[in-house]
């Protein structure tokens, strides 16, 4: 029976897109099955940043896998641009996490030490920072700043122009997008996967499972497992204001736009996306602490996402075993990731198995913490 599609992508966000496009560049036939706006979708809610500092503690692999995706960002960036002619406004200056206290500067340098000092920690740059240093980078600190740790392989980017040119690059490169087109069911006959919803079946040779949330729902259908749940984050945006913040904060960052983007907060509330006055009053507070001039500044926005989290918070990639062809992707880092899930992981998909390296990502690692 022969399959209208290569591989089929289940989920239109960040994730999904820079497995399509990078599928698409390996010469596949590729459609994108995506919700479309009704989804919970995390790729509208992120924070647009490339970070790598703090990333991997209790999963050395996962530092290792996060550095590599940064070190490739730049090379996706420029590609898209040249492809698309959108530039996603990428930038690599280092970022900073700030310290309130004496007390938040020196837990921060001992989670550092702890992760670097992991067995087969790939080590990376980055340094503990004093307020006399740190003054001379960022002037603008408020006086209860003590320090920071920073670390020269943070970025940042415009994430929403990153899935705006994700999604003309796959379709300049022969991808088809079917928005609200939620599948329902997924069935598997003699090497062909046929994915249905209320009124129509695609048919493709390989699926993937790029749909955030809702992969606990999918991957069953496929013999895999997403163990998943939401997580809200908050975000504060101000108005535009002459640029001042060159390098990425965890909490704050001045767009490539000029207004700043404050957030971080992390909730556990299942399926709500509403806003709370509460939450972004703190968080706005904190950011005022760090750079009081962000007090005289107007707040243009508020908005809520739902991250996709693990048990661990660490992504999942993995194969189907006894549906070969199935693929399944899931993190809540899908803007960081974007370069190694296009011009990484997707050439593997395209050529029909991950790599062993992959390994350690396997949802089968929740197995075996349950069994221990």
């Amino acid at each position: 029976m022969t399959a209208e599609f290569d591989v089929a992508v289940i989920g239109g966000g960040l994730v999904g897109a820079a497995l399509a496009w990078g599928i698409a560049r390996e010469h596949q036939r590729v459609v994108v099955l995506d919700e479309g706006d009704v989804a919970h979708r995390a790729s509208r809610a992120n924070f647009a940043l490339i970070w790598v500092q703090s990333k991997g503690l209790g999963m050395p692999d996962y530092a290792a896998w996060t550095k590599r995706s940064s070190d490739a960002w730049q090379g996706l960036a420029q590609e898209l641009k040249q492809t698309t002619g959108i530039d996603v406004a990428f930038s690599r200056p280092g970022g900073f996490t700030l310290a309130l206290s004496e007390a938040e500067l020196e837990s921060r340098a001992r989670l550092l030490q702890r992760l670097h000092n992991q067995p087969n920690m790939v080590r990376y740059p980055y340094e503990m920072l004093d307020r006399d240093a740190l003054l001379k980078v960022l002037p603008q600190i408020g006086p209860e700043v003590v320090g920071a740790s920073y670390c020269p392989l943070d970025g940042q980017c415009n994430s929403l122009r990153l899935l705006y040119a994700l999604h003309v690059g796959m379709r300049q490169l022969g991808a088809e997008y079917r928005a609200n087109h939620v599948v329902h069911a997924i069935d598997y006959h003699n090497g062909v996967f046929f994915l249905r919803n209320s009124s129509t079946a695609v048919r493709a040779e390989k699926v993937v499972l790029a749909a955030g949330i809702g992969n606990a729902r999918l991957a069953p259908m496929v013999g895999l497992k997403a163990p998943v749940r939401p997580q809200r984050g908050q975000v504060v945006v101000t108005e535009r204001v002459e640029k001042f913040l060159d390098h990425p904060l965890v909490t704050i960052r001045q767009t490539d736009e000029g207004t700043v983007m404050l957030g971080d907060s992390q909730e556990e509330v299942g399926l709500d996306d509403s806003v709370g006055l509460g939450v972004a009053s703190a968080i706005a507070g904190r950011a005022v602490r760090m750079f009081p001039l962000l007090n005289s500044l107007n707040v243009v926005r508020t908005w809520a996402g739902l991250r996709v989290m693990t048990q661990d918070g660490f992504p999942i990639y993995d194969e189907s075993s006894s549906r070969p062809g199935a693929f399944l992707a899931t993190c809540h880092s899908g803007v960081t990731l974007a370069a190694v899930h296009a011009l990484v992981v997707a050439p593997m998909i395209a050529a029909g198995s991950l790599v062993a390296d992959l390994d350690v990502f396997s949802a089968r690692r929740f197995d075996v913490q349950t069994a221990a």
